[in-house]
Order: structure tokens, then sequence, then C-alpha cells
């Protein structure tokens, strides 16, 4: 099985990821994953961290001369930042905790939550481990993912189509349109009229002491029919996927295909007819499942969309209560973004990479990436045959 575990705090020495199932013989570089690691600090409304914070990974484990080789890959993206906080992050019984005690909890964070969940007085030990510094770690883990997947011609796009008020007007560009035109978006938007509204809203979220969420589109081709499974719940590929984009720290809701307006539209609307022609088989002339049937993928491409929630932390800040004396107060102001949409869309596609490669590493298996290219190989020609 094909899974990856990350561990690490916002202001500790580092963070880590160990990915365990890779197949042997998947080219894997430090380059490559930077590229996506670079990708998520990018993005118009991002705050000072990202002035800190150069992300790079070191492959440690699991890589030699540039591919994988079976056994667990362990990445390490360490915090420059560490040098300010070493006394205070230390693993050691000299930690100097009490220098940035933490006990007021910041509205729409998991501060107070965590706090009583794990029985903490002092609320960094949530807040350093629940921040979405930990995506860089997902985005190393999902990279690897990445890798695999595109040695199968399977290609993934984040791309933003909502900040606030601001939004791509509805159409179906390609998917190839999409990836050229949001690669030079500082919003990774494909429109540049919406990316010039979103801009704005975001700038006059900042004047206001606000912050802004929005929506971001992954789209997935060359996905071949049967990934995924209907036969029980937690195989459902759909439901594997919403539950990773979930996951995604400030995402609040996900959609597949028409989504939602599935809800608003009779039958003869939403689904997708079937036609058959002997040189391309079988097809279908709209795509509002989403490339998903019954947990399954039908063979069109995947478009699953998520709404991110502003960003909790605020330059004019909500109400809250102390956690030790229980009296009222202002939630402190700290360094924040004012929109991470961009960021949270390339964290979407890390995570929806990885679930994509584990299900190709389910359907066909094998300990090494030429094993299983034999298996797709002959899978494929027998799905021609049907």
């Amino acid at each position: 099985m094909l899974r990856y575990l990350t561990a690490g705090e916002s202001h500790g020495q580092a963070l880590t990821s160990i990915v365990e199932g890779l197949p042997s013989g998947v080219p894997l570089t430090e380059d490559y994953i930077n590229i996506q690691l670079a990708r998520r600090q990018g993005g118009y409304g991002r705050g000072g961290r990202m002035q800190i914070e150069k992300d790079t990974a070191r492959i440690t484990a699991g890589v030699r001369g540039g591919l994988t080789t079976g056994g667990p890959v362990c990445l390490v993206v360490e915090n420059r930042d560490w040098a300010n906080w070493s006394e205070t992050m230390s693993p050691g019984t000299e930690a100097r905790i009490g220098d940035r005690l933490v006990t007021k909890p910041r509205p729409g964070h998991a501060d107070l939550a965590g706090a009583i969940k794990y029985n903490h007085r002092d609320i960094r030990n949530v807040l350093e481990r629940a921040s979405a510094r930990e995506t860089a770690a997902r985005v190393a883990a999902g990279t690897t993912g990445r890798a695999l997947v595109e040695q199968f011609g399977i290609k993934i796009t984040g791309h933003v189509i909502r900040i606030g008020k601001a939004a791509v007007p509805a159409g179906e560009p390609s998917p190839e349109e999409i990836r050229e035109k949001s690669s030079r978006s500082e919003l990774l938007c494909a429109d540049p009229a919406a990316e010039e509204m979103m801009k704005q809203e975001i700038d006059r979220a900042r004047k206001e002491g606000d912050s802004l969420g929005g929506v971001f589109e992954i789209v997935v081709t060359g996905l071949p029919v049967g990934l995924g499974s209907y036969a029980q719940y937690d195989r459902r590929l759909d439901g594997r996927l919403a539950q990773v984009v979930m996951s995604i720290q400030a995402v609040k809701g996900v959609e597949i295909g028409i989504g939602f307006k599935a809800g608003e539209l009779p039958g003869s609307q939403v689904h997708d007819e079937l036609f058959y022609d002997p040189a391309r088989g079988f097809y279908r002339n709209t795509n509002r499942a989403g490339g998903l049937e019954g947990g399954i993928t039908n063979g069109e491409p995947l478009v699953l969309r998520a709404v991110m929630k502003p960003i909790p932390t605020l330059y004019t800040p909500l109400r809250s209560v102390d956690l030790a004396t229980k009296e009222p107060y202002e939630a402190s102001i700290e360094r924040s973004d004012i929109c991470a949409v961009p960021a949270a869309a390339v964290v979407g596609e890390a995570v929806v990479a990885f679930e994509i490669a584990r299900a190709l590493v389910e359907k066909f298996g094998g300990d090494s990436l030429a094993e299983m290219k034999r298996n797709y190989d002959s899978y494929i020609d027998y799905v021609k045959r049907v």
C-alpha cells in the first residue's frame, strides 16, 4: 500500500515526510520536488513567512541515482526560522517554554478545541502542528506520487476560479489552456481579467485588515477507466479524493463534476449519455460526473473543486477568551497571509496526485515501475477490446 506520514512543527527544526510503497525505478530528484515547493510559496496576497522560508527538500533515503529503490523515501524540509525558535521549541528539558507561552485561542483555528482535547495549557503545542506550514511536507510527499502518475501520461493541473466575489466566468477551456495560462499567473488563474479583479479584492481586504478565501479547481487528464471501486465505501475514489482535499487546512467543502449544482437540476441535465464508435470505443459528449461514476474513474478528465475559507488570523482582530484567566480579549495580531488560495491549489494538486498514485498501485500492482507498466499496458489493451 502506498502511504505517507508527515512530522514537524511550524517553528520546529524541520518538516519530515516518509513515503512508503513507491515502486522502484520511478525518476525522482530534489529539483523536481522543489519546483512544487516553490509554487506553494507563491501567490499574490501571501504574508511575511514567505519572505523567511525558501523551501527546499532533501531526499535522505529511498532514492539512489535519481531513481526510487522501492524502500521508504524520506524527505526533509528545514525551517529557516529555526534559529530564532531553537530555545523555545527544543525537544529537550532545557526548552524555554514560558518565553512564548500562548494562552489566548484564536477564533477559527484549532487552538481551543485542540488544547482541550490534548490537555494543553500552552496553546503553542496545538498551533505549531495544526499550522498550514505542515502542507510543505504534504506537497513534498505528494510530489513523489506525481512523479509516479506522470509515468503513465497522467497530468494534474490546479487553478483558482474564485477569490472573494471575483470569479472566472463560466466556460469550458481545455485542460491544456488552463495549464498554460495559469502557470503565468500570480494567482494561478487562467483568466487575466478575473485575476485582476481578484487582486483588487485582495488589496481591499488588506486595507480593511481582513482576509479572503476562494475556490480552486483540480483537473486530472489521462486517467484510465477503472481506478477505484464501488465494492466498499472506503475504496470509492470520489470519497477518497474528497477526504484528502478536505484535510487541507481551511478547506470547507469539495465537489466533483457539477457538484452541488446537481441538486438544482433534473436528471436529464445531470447524467452523461453514453455513445459508442468503433474507432473511439465508448465515450460521452459531456462530463457532468467529473470523471467518476460509482467511485470509479470512467476515462473522462477528473474535475474537482474545493472552497477555502478566509484565513482566520486577522489584522482586525476578533474577540476571544483567555484559556488561563477566562477574561475576554481581542485575538492577537500575528504575521499572516491575506489570501492563500493559490497555495491551497498547489497543495490540492499534491494530495490528489498521491491519491491517484495510490489507486494506480492498487490497480496495477508491481514492485517496480517496469512491472506496473507491463500490467498497465495489458489492461489498456483489454479496455480497447471491450
